[in-house]
């Protein structure tokens, strides 16, 4: 892979035998372009109609110390939504293992050697450049990593027939009883879709949470079921949804959180938000 252009998915090692490579390698990075997908959803790169980040946790990270002794922890990785690319799962988990063979004088040069390499490898072929947050966690604080659900209403209590597997944003729609606003939370755990390129599922939880004419819960379930059997990356899921929500039921305020359960020892949590606002805290579900 060469440090140009970044390339399509169908160039990545997905789906495809790869090396096991136990000595720091950088270039196994593979970045996406976030373009493709987003211009295929209306979505001019130079006017997001979202802020957030996407939040990677990294389960297996491991490298040597100047003696040889084995080192491990938990990496927490907050993407913001504005770099041009993505990293693919695969790549990262890869780059990762390259640690694994690897002595480093200290934690802090570890941390600095991801920080340095992620902002590259997610603001390559801009002219822009920007962080990224990296925070690694040891084993004694370990015990402190919180398990928790998603806050709010619990869309799956719903008894509902479904029948779309593909994206239907037509299911969305207000409640056309009332012209009073409300601010809410709604929660599912209903979420499924499927790696863009190997086709493999990928599970998940979801929260809305909007200000606006009250969205029909029925209705709203029944479009995050729809992505059952769509084809996606984790991130253009969340901004397709983010998307289709903000354009059908026009709320004034708008946030959609997923918590993506682990593959190779990484999960995906891309959170979008129509206003500035803090992050959420790092957790993880029962699931992940």
């Amino acid at each position: 892979m060469t440090h140009g252009i970044p390339d399509s998915p169908e160039g990545s090692q997905l789906g495809r035998t790869s090396a096991y490579i136990d000595q720091y390698d950088p270039t196994q990075l593979f970045p996406i372009a976030r373009t493709t997908k987003r211009e295929a959803m209306g979505i001019r790169p130079d006017a997001l109609p979202f802020f957030g980040a996407d939040l990677w946790t990294a389960f297996e990270l491991s490298w040597l110390n100047l003696r040889g002794k084995p080192q491990v922890a938990l990496a927490h990785f907050t993407v913001p939504c504005e770099t041009p690319n993505i990293i693919e799962s695969k790549s990262f988990k890869l780059y990762l293992n390259s640690f694994n063979g690897t002595a480093f004088a200290s934690i802090d040069e570890v941390r600095e050697r991801l920080r340095v390499d992620l902002a590259e490898a997610l603001w390559r072929g801009s002219d822009r450049s920007a962080g990224i947050g990296v925070r690694l966690v040891t084993p004694e604080l370990f015990d402190r990593e919180p398990v928790h659900e998603l806050d709010g209403l619990d869309l799956d209590r719903l008894d509902i027939e479904c029948t779309h597997y593909q994206p239907a944003p037509h299911l969305l729609r207000v409640d056309g009883l009332t012209e009073m606003p409300v601010t809410e939370t709604l929660t599912s755990r209903l979420l499924k879709s499927n790696c863009l390129v190997t086709g493999q599922p990928d599970w998940g939880s979801v929260q809305i949470r909007y200000t606006g004419l009250p969205i029909d819960q029925a209705g709203l379930l029944a479009y995050i079921v729809s992505f059952r059997n769509h084809n996606e990356f984790h991130e253009p899921c969340v901004e397709r949804m983010f998307t289709d929500i903000w354009r059908q039921c026009r709320p004034t305020q708008l946030a959609v959180y997923a918590r993506y359960t682990r593959r190779g020892g990484l999960d995906i949590s891309p959170f979008r938000t129509s206003s500035p606002q803090t992050l959420p805290p790092a957790f993880r579900t029962a699931r992940q």
